[in-house]
């Protein structure tokens, strides 16, 4: 049976068990209620480096979903990529025990918390949260997080602090947000995403107006930014702006670009520079995330000089930028950019960083996304020196937009396009140089694609000269 969202669901639970619990939004959340104490089982369908790290600590998990999994568990959640006619699943609603999806329970979770911080946007979230919790961790404000994705600083992308603060990336999609229950709204953007659920941008805009209504304390938003301040009309709410114009409270100046991914910007509030903020993550969209991250942390108890170290010790969350290696000259990074904007101001920012090449490898998400934005993302593409995709990876979705990524390269001077990963790591590996950068971008699984890169150049690398 499924439950509504309140705090008093863990209620003498011991037991839970979760279906699909290698997923990437099911992860921090077995890390929060595995370090509560309850016992965890899961079970998945596929091998990969986060279940692996849910094994680590000590969680049993089953391969393969069938009836006898939920055995013994008093609570279960499931992800929602689980699909309806799923043996465990069905077994799960037929068992009586309550049975919840992934956003339910994350929505549970914001309610355990006084001072649930939420990031909301569609660009930046994982970064921002991630800044965030860097700042409140090494400030000694001991937060619980979840994140979109892992920050080596807590050894994954959740944890459990002493505190009653709570960072918690909040995604827009099917408005799963609205489960939530923020204390503080952190609002970095909204642009033309998730189209196929919301239809209109209107729509989406007024999904983030409904999410910021819920802010019980304040919000924290985007000032230069159109679709933002038509979504907090009408919000009686104390909201602070932040922005690149001096008319936000918060705004930076002397933004300077350093050599590799140094950059340093002075944090301005209302004329006044607090201090000077050095960044080792690229592009200027990232001075943005510092800011919001730096605003929320300074309104919940941290000093600037805290926000300015905690900042500085950031150096990115996981298929943020992430550099994977440097191998005879070549440096491979992954991206988890899958939006023309992202990509964007991804491209942008590696085409600063004075790499001879920029060769970008994208694997398209969705074919309702690639067909509605596929001048955007042909645009934007040509950034790089070099780009090559792999074919579109659906997701969800069933192929009914006879959209292909053959249709993409077309449109891209020079692109070529291939069926595996193998086949564009051996393309990549044979046109690679001294100097240049090969970046992957994409939120699916083209991270596979560029650790095959890593292993290729140095296999080359290794191989002995006839």
């Amino acid at each position: 049976m499924e439950h509504e969202i309140s705090a008093d669901l863990l209620k003498d639970k011991k037991h839970i068990h979760f279906i699909g619990i290698g997923g990437s939004g099911m992860f921090p959340i077995a890390q929060i209620l595995h370090a509560k104490g309850y016992y965890l089982t899961g079970s998945d369908n596929n091998e990969t480096d986060t279940l692996a790290l849910v094994r680590k600590m000590g969680i049993p998990v089953m391969m393969g979903q069938r009836a006898e999994n939920i055995k013994g568990a008093d609570l279960i959640v499931y992800t929602a990529a689980i699909m309806s006619d799923n043996e465990e699943l069905i077994a799960a609603r037929a068992s009586g025990v309550p049975v919840v999806e992934r956003s339910v329970m994350l929505g549970v979770l914001s309610r355990c918390f006084k001072e649930a911080l939420c990031v909301c946007g569609t660009h930046g979230k994982t970064t921002t949260s991630a800044m965030l919790t860097q700042i409140l961790l090494d400030a000694g404000l001991d937060p619980s997080a979840v994140i979109g994705g892992k920050l080596s600083s807590i050894g994954g992308s959740g944890r459990v602090g002493g505190s009653e603060r709570f960072v918690c990336e909040s995604c827009e999609f099917v408005d799963t947000f609205l489960k939530l229950a923020p204390d503080t709204a952190i609002l970095l953007n909204i642009d033309n995403d998730h189209l196929d659920y919301f239809k209109t941008i209107d729509n989406l805009i007024a999904s983030f107006h409904t999410f910021c209504s819920m802010a019980s304390k304040e919000i924290i938003a985007f000032g230069d930014d159109a679709k933002v301040l038509k979504a907090l009309e009408g919000i009686q709410k104390p909201i602070t702006f932040y922005g690149y114009s001096n008319e936000n409270e918060y705004y930076p100046e002397n933004i300077q670009t350093h050599s590799g991914i140094h950059t340093s910007f002075d944090f301005m509030q209302n004329g006044r520079c607090l201090g000077t903020v050095d960044l080792y993550v690229p592009g200027r969209h990232n001075v943005l995330n510092a800011i919001a991250a730096g605003i929320a942390a300074m309104h919940t108890g941290a000093t600037f000089e805290q926000v300015k170290a905690g900042l500085s010790a950031f150096h990115g969350a996981g298929r943020r930028f992430e550099i994977l290696g440097h191998i005879s000259g070549i440096t491979v990074a992954d991206d988890y950019a899958h939006h023309p904007t992202e990509i964007r101001a991804t491209l942008t920012a590696a085409k600063s960083m004075h790499f001879k090449r920029v060769i970008a490898v994208h694997q398209p998400f969705t074919y309702s996304r690639t067909k509605a934005l596929m001048q955007d993302f042909a645009e934007v593409l040509q950034l790089a020196d070099i780009t090559v995709l792999s074919e579109i990876m659906g997701s969800r979705e069933k192929n009914t937009y006879h959209v292909y990524a053959k249709d993409l390269a077309e449109k891209i001077p020079g692109c070529v396009w291939f069926n595996t990963f193998e086949e564009i790591a051996e393309h990549v590996v044979s046109i690679a140089q001294d100097g240049d950068l090969i970046i992957t971008l994409g939120c699916g699984d083209i991270n596979k694609c560029a650790k095959q890169i890593v292993a290729m150049l140095e296999s080359k690398m290794t191989k002995p000269q006839i």
